[in-house]
């Protein structure tokens, strides 16, 4: 008997020596990965700029204008700055929707970037905010072809909040400042603002429709046609999503959707459905379309071709356009699934929504 116990006690003491070794271990070896991860980082850091001090590396810019002598104040002085940024794809045929939109995020003290697709800046010289903002230039371009090249987070990592938005929206009952208010206050990462469904010409998702009753709202209800979209929806477009129409992105987002943005996919057909990734949280919570400041989508295609609202040209690209973004859209998809079965270290959060509508 006595030996019976002496071997359950050497037994006992054998397995609690062998896992404190195995603790120790283990300790030992996240110390040695957190240790080749900061090695890997000052790597990544040093490569290429070995040259330099770490103090005198400037990892990162902004849009601001800086003036060329001390007399004229620099805009980062002002300390009623709004620190966010609008940034729109633009044509001169547009112009005074345009105007009406930045004289609006101006007078909050906003950083505005115009992307001109026709070319054409000389037509706005004569507004009192040209000067103001900055201009880039490239014929035939969309608002996404513009946000992958200008759009860098680190170039842009001082705004707080990034407006890319199009150019026939208005904004009469919209203020900027309260809008981003209301994101901060409820925590919401990724918003558009509602439209007014009794003058927007364009409404393509339920969600997007302003609730007059609610400051804003994160998801639908609706029973119609092949659209189920009930308390239990988990994914767009009944709730975590908003269209590509009039996005704003806080800059942690920012990041992550202008890595998913694709470069040679300049339509962004597909974004909307994948954005709701970037919500740096469970989109549900994290996205929302805010009623109490709307907007009204007037639906003109100036970009490719004309509409009824702008002059006839002898040819309408719009249906060539449509079919590119179609094209790009089918492309996009085949990407995102590509990629999901190919990262063996990446979990779909959402992957129980994806088993039940398989993308086409």
């Amino acid at each position: 008997m006595k030996r019976r116990t002496s071997f359950g006690f050497v037994a006992l003491l054998m397995a609690f020596v062998l896992i404190a070794t195995m603790r120790i271990q283990h300790e030992h070896l996240k110390i040695d990965f957190r240790a080749s991860e900061f090695n890997g980082k000052q790597e990544r850091w040093r490569r290429g700029l070995e040259g330099l001090p770490r103090g005198i590396v400037e990892g990162t810019s902004d849009l601001e204008l800086k003036p060329l002598w001390d007399q004229a104040r620099s805009k980062n002085d002002d300390s009623d700055n709004c620190n966010a940024l609008l940034a729109m794809a633009v044509g001169i045929s547009q112009k005074q929707n345009v105007h009406h939109i930045v004289s609006k995020f101006m007078n909050e003290n906003f950083s505005v970037i115009l992307f001109h697709y026709d070319g054409n800046v000389d037509g706005w010289r004569d507004l009192n905010w040209c000067d103001k903002v900055i201009h880039v230039v490239a014929h035939n371009q969309t608002k996404w072809w513009f946000a992958k090249r200008f759009l860098h987070p680190d170039v842009v990592s001082t705004y707080d909040y990034i407006f890319l938005w199009d150019e026939d929206l208005g904004v009469d009952n919209f203020n900027p400042k309260r809008y981003l208010n209301i994101m901060l206050s409820e925590g919401l990462e990724i918003t558009q603002p509602a439209l007014d469904a009794n003058k927007s010409s364009d409404i393509h998702h339920r969600i997007t429709v302003r609730n007059r009753m609610k400051k804003f709202h994160r998801r639908v209800y609706a029973l119609r046609g092949s659209l189920n979209c009930s308390s239990e929806s988990r994914g767009p477009p009944c709730t975590g999503w908003v269209e590509g129409m009039a996005p704003v992105f806080s800059q942690v987002a920012w990041r992550c959707v202008w890595h998913l943005i694709q470069n040679d996919l300049i339509h962004g057909w597909g974004l909307d459905m994948k954005m709701g990734y970037c919500a740096q949280g469970d989109r549900t919570k994290k996205v929302g379309v805010i009623d109490s400041e709307y907007i009204v989508h007037q639906g003109i295609p100036t970009l490719g071709g004309p509409s009824d609202k702008v002059p006839r040209r002898t040819l309408d690209l719009r249906g060539l356009v449509r079919r590119q973004s179609t094209s790009e859209l089918a492309k996009f998809k085949e990407r995102w699934n590509k990629a999901v079965t190919g990262d063996d270290t990446w979990t779909d959060p959402y992957r129980d929504i994806s088993r039940k509508r398989q993308v086409s």
